[in-house]
């Protein structure tokens, strides 16, 4: 028997559920049906990403509708038109069987006049984004007048984009409401004031403890250093041939830059961000389902529209601001019972940051080695072997081109042939590979007599300042006009009247001197220096090398030494890969 049946729910809704093919409620269904069946009664719903939360709340919308009458009785807000747009298809697919049941997806990134012509077609249930929902009012198409439940779907992220305003104007206008129906996957202090402030002694529902992550998911992370995280990307990327992904970055022009590096480098990603119109964020997720792309480069707010179950990676380019966000990401994988990888790019500053989200998230994650070039090259082979073994042979090919083929190959022995096919597969592979950086830190905290910091920084002492023309800006631009170094990873910018100081990487800092001793700024010969080791000299000085300590009486800081760094950069800093031109480590 299908469990449906015993909800109450109306025979048409139970059939849509069949047809779709569902017989077992998911805990959170289980838990608000029957309960929203029997009555409409405020409600706080806590369950995480990918719970089936859209049909806890849609059976019993639909199953309260009045068909015979044509006015808005039921409110869906949500935090994004992608969201929206799922919501809405998911509605239509449970009312299939149910007649005179209209639906209308209203939200920004669209004209608005073709939303317009749909509500005025007198549909029962708006499912919206709160600012569009807000515009369509304040133009008098949308009343709130007949409406008897609201649904706030999560209510967290909402409020987390800034929605509070407009929840709460919108909320106040549903004056004739019944019920407040709040699904959220964390039940913060701003939800909780929402809750108090707007439902009436509200049931609570809970099918998990508050952000616990799927057991099913192994959680990772790579410990590389600030310049690097771009090249430990794509090696994640080539480590995991069969990936299928969502990669996670803090925020738009990060999405869009990592994908488009991505994609000049022949990877099959699309970004996925709010700055893409409508038309464009369709296309992108019709590919993605489709599994023409192997990732999506998305932010927090794009993904809440991503419902795919067959997800086996997400990657977190960058931690997320609000360490609660993990459990987001994370539940985008290891979906229906499946198994799924976590994988977490830090640095060695942002360690505090990964033990927090570990604390927060309720688990252990595994401190994981970067694959080196001969673990990548090993591990595709074994991928492309297991697919030749598992394909099967294709009867019209065999008999129109085996032939043909016996005889091309008749003088090669069949290992060599194996060798010479998985060589042309590979061979590109190999020789990206050849002579491959270690990407792991190698540096943990700051060591007695060492000028690492516990972030993994390294304090420069330039000896130009703000005679020289010189501020934090201009110095920045300085040093990306002389490297391919990212100016983000200039930290700590100190400019004083006749010297400055800035942290970079530990681990570029040979590259850094090699590139920007000798060279001029406003005709001044520029010097670089480790701040700890550059000795401090009289005429104003005194106190730590932030307040004056090499600012001397002499224009150049007090310092009189020759370059201590003259060295050629090693590593991935500008060393030459397999004979051709210096690599551009900073891409």
């Amino acid at each position: 028997m299908n469990k449906f049946e015993q909800f109450g729910l109306k025979e048409e809704l139970v059939a849509a559920v069949k047809a779709m093919g569902f017989e077992n409620p998911s805990p959170i269904q289980e838990e608000t049906i029957p309960l929203l069946v029997r009555e409409n009664v405020d409600i706080t719903a806590l369950a995480q990403t990918g719970t089936g939360k859209t049909a806890a709340f849609g059976l019993p919308l639909l199953n309260q509708i009045d068909t015979s009458l044509s006015e808005v009785q039921a409110l869906v807000l949500s935090p994004t038109r992608e969201l929206c747009m799922q919501i809405q298809e998911e509605l239509v697919k449970y009312s299939q069987f149910l007649s005179g049941v209209g639906i209308v997806a209203v939200y920004g990134g669209t004209p608005i006049g073709a939303q317009i012509r749909e509500i005025k077609r007198r549909p029962q249930i708006i499912v919206a984004t709160p600012g569009r929902l807000m515009d369509m009012m304040e133009r008098g198409v949308i009343n709130l007048e007949n409406v008897r439940t609201v649904v706030l779907d999560e209510a967290d992220e909402m409020l987390n984009m800034g929605f509070r305003d407009d929840i709460e104007f919108i909320l106040k206008n549903a004056e004739a409401k019944e019920a407040s129906w709040l699904f959220s996957a964390t039940m913060n202090n701003d939800v909780r004031r929402i809750a108090k402030r707007f439902m009436k002694d509200p049931k609570e529902v809970a099918v998990a403890r508050e952000n616990v992550t799927n057991e099913n998911i192994d959680h990772q992370y790579f410990v590389t250093s600030a310049h690097q995280r771009y090249d430990t990307l794509k090696r994640l990327l080539d480590f995991a041939p069969d990936i299928y992904g969502i990669i996670f970055t803090r925020t738009k022009q990060d999405a869009q830059d990592v994908s488009e590096k991505l994609m000049r480098e022949g990877y099959h990603v699309s970004p996925l961000h709010g700055d893409m119109d409508q038309k464009m964020r369709t296309k992108v997720m019709e590919r993605f389902k489709r599994r023409s792309l192997q990732a999506i480069v998305a932010t927090d707010v794009a993904a809440r529209g991503i419902d795919v179950n067959d997800i086996t990676h997400v990657i977190n380019y960058e931690l997320p601001e609000d360490v609660e966000s993990y459990t987001h990401r994370s539940g985008r994988t290891a979906r229906a019972g499946k198994s799924g990888i976590c994988m977490s790019i830090v640095t060695p500053r942002e360690i505090g940051r990964m033990r927090a989200v570990e604390r927060v998230a309720k688990t252990k994650f595994t401190k994981t080695d970067i694959p080196d070039g001969n673990e990548v090259v090993r591990k595709r082979l074994f991928y492309f072997m297991e697919k030749i073994e598992q394909v099967a042979g294709e009867a019209k090919f065999s008999e129109k081109m085996g032939q043909a083929i016996s005889e091309r190959f008749a003088e090669i022995d069949k290992d060599d042939l194996i060798q010479r096919l998985l060589w042309l597969q590979l061979k590109d592979t190999i020789a990206d590979y050849e002579d491959a950086p270690d990407l792991n830190s190698s540096y943990s905290q700051k060591e007695p007599g060492s000028s690492v910091s516990k972030d993994g920084s390294v304090r420069l002492f330039i000896n130009l300042g703000t005679k020289d023309g010189l501020n934090a800006g201009k110095l920045v631009q300085f040093i990306t006009d002389q490297t391919d170094f990212d100016g983000k990873l200039v930290t700590r910018i100190t400019v004083r009247e006749l010297s400055s100081f800035f942290n970079i990487p530990a681990d570029a800092l040979d590259y850094i001197s090699a590139n920007i001793n000798s060279r001029k700024f406003n005709n001044r010969k520029v010097r670089v220096e480790e701040a700890d080791k550059k000795p401090s000299f009289g005429g104003g000085g005194g106190g730590s090398r932030d307040r004056g300590s090499y600012g001397g009486g002499r224009r150049d800081g007090g310092y009189s030494k020759g370059n201590a760094y003259d060295k050629k950069p090693k590593g991935d800093f500008g060393g030459e890969k397999r004979g051709q031109k210096a690599r551009k480590p900073f891409n």
